[in-house]
């Protein structure tokens, strides 16, 4: 019985890591070429990843399994739950750079602030 016992708990927390872990990943499909952390990527369809606690995470964006692109944003709460995986693109500067990450059926966003505006307003 102790042997069922511990296959159930074993069982139990491979599932929780395994669902904790697909929570903090979505799809993205941008139809332009686009800037992430002065890094030009092409369109297509991304896997992006999101890594950290609180208010700040790390955020990696994937194609064919590969890394290529990474940068920080900021966790932002909203009222309602998104419909589907997207994105806000910012084309102030002359190039489409995403400033937000938006993922269905989360009830928040990522927000990505340029490095260099970040190290501008954080005082550091």
């Amino acid at each position: 019985m102790t042997n069922l016992a511990k296959t159930v708990v074993l069982g139990l927390a491979v599932l929780l890591a395994s669902s904790a872990f697909a929570s903090n990943k979505g799809t993205l499909l941008v139809g332009e070429s686009f800037v992430i952390n002065g890094q030009q990527l092409s369109p297509g369809e991304y896997q992006v990843r999101w890594d950290g606690t609180g208010s700040t995470v790390e955020v990696s964006f994937l194609k064919n399994n590969k890394e290529v692109a990474k940068t920080s944003a900021k966790v932002v709460a909203v009222d309602k739950a998104y419909n589907s995986d997207s994105a806000l693109l910012d084309r102030s500067s002359g190039k489409a750079t995403i400033s937000e990450l938006r993922f269905a059926g989360k009830k928040f966003a990522l927000d990505i602030t340029p490095a260099e505006k970040a190290e501008m307003s954080g005082g550091k």
